[in-house]
């Protein structure tokens, strides 16, 4: 019959492991070509990598090619997931007394020399729950089962969350609004002049800052259900069915339909500021489901992080600057509605990802943002 031994450093590897993977939210990530190291990752946290190594450090230089190879693993995951800055938290478990760790501002390393609740008290001004939470007073394979059976029952429960997040749903909200723009742009020719003519889009509600402020409050969200022609139509219902339907899948009907509302009314007041003409179209409020998908795909950005890079920041780069290159596009509903988009998704949050203070702040933000637009549209 085999016996399982335990060293001291595996146990501390283990009590740790469990503390940041259910109580910091952490996620084991492959690192290839190591041995006797765990890499953990928290795109959310201060330190969005932690990583813990049992080699034995026996000299300096070998140290400072440990350091190297921490910053090439850094470059890495800060280019996957769309980084700007990247600290790390790198704890080793086995130094020698005459090594002393190398000071650099995104990487800060704590030595634990055996596994005793004396040493792991150094972490306490890093993560201070860490003196609460940590594993302390079970051992062998009662250690074993714990941890096990606690970062199993984290790992099912993100599980969860992300299979809830990206399973595919019944589309309903993004085709209700396509219906109701065709609707809209047919009756511009069954009771109009066309969706070509400026007294028939008018007439319908088309976004008009003189009116509105007159008091045709209805127009921010009227405007955004019209279309000028055939072909605006067409690309503003591709558009929004492509990017419509995958965030509405993403965040769910309501918070959808929230982001929606919110983005055409700030595209149509950016809109009403800049510009003394009518203007119509859903490309305001559409901009502001890319804003919301920035958002979602940053926090995402471990799964969605080539997305983000090859597919919605360049498309929205792209489309800003046609915008600005050519005439008879409204880069001021544009803008207004990313904003409003990005604010909007912030307000209402993402499940698993958003903290309640996220929430509250994006909320804050986006109530100031919309008061100082009807600010400047009513002074």
């Amino acid at each position: 019959m085999n016996t399982i031994t335990i060293t001291k450093k595996d146990e501390i590897v283990m009590r740790l492991v469990h503390y940041f993977i259910t109580e910091e939210n952490y996620v084991p990530i492959i690192v290839n070509g190591v041995k006797d190291e765990v890499w953990l990752e928290n795109s959310e946290a201060k330190y969005k990598i932690v990583r813990i190594n049992s080699n034995y450090i026996h000299n300096n230089e070998q140290l400072r090619t440990d350091l190297f190879k921490i910053k090439n693993v850094m470059r890495q995951i800060k280019k996957k997931t769309v980084s700007f800055t990247m600290n790390t938290f790198n704890i080793f478990l086995d130094v020698n007394d005459e090594v002393k760790p190398l000071e650099d501002k995104h990487i800060k390393t704590v030595i634990l020399k055996d596994g005793s609740e004396k040493e792991t008290t150094k972490i306490i001004p890093f993560f201070p729950s860490i003196e609460n939470k940590l594993i302390k007073d079970t051992k062998g394979i009662d250690l074993i089962l714990n941890v096990t059976e606690g970062i199993n029952a984290k790992t099912e429960k993100n599980n969860r969350i992300y299979e809830a997040t990206f399973k595919p749903k019944k589309i309903i909200i993004t085709y209700a609004i396509m219906t109701i723009c065709t609707i809209m742009f047919l009756l511009t020719y069954a009771l109009g002049n066309g969706s070509m003519n400026a007294l028939t889009l008018y007439k319908f509600g088309a976004v008009s800052a003189p009116a509105i402020q007159e008091g045709e409050i209805w127009r921010l969200l009227t405007g955004t259900l019209l279309h000028a022609g055939l072909i605006h139509l067409f690309v503003n219902m591709y558009s929004l069915c492509i990017i419509g339907s995958q965030l509405e899948n993403f965040i769910g009907k309501k918070k959808f339909l929230f982001v929606y509302i919110i983005s055409a009314i700030s595209g149509s007041l950016m809109s009403s500021i800049f510009s003394t003409t009518i203007s119509v179209g859903a490309s305001g409020a559409i901009f502001g489901l890319l804003g919301s998908m920035l958002y979602f795909g940053y926090h995402y950005r471990l799964f969605l992080g080539n997305i983000l890079k090859a597919q919605i920041i360049p498309l929205i780069l792209m489309n800003l600057f046609l915008g600005f290159m050519m005439s008879g596009i409204d880069n001021a509903a544009h803008l207004g509605g990313l904003i409003g988009g990005y604010l909007a998704t912030m307000a209402v949050g993402i499940i698993g990802k958003s903290e309640k203070n996220d929430k509250l702040n994006g909320a804050i933000v986006l109530i100031i943002y919309l008061i100082f637009l009807i600010f400047v549209l009513f002074r």
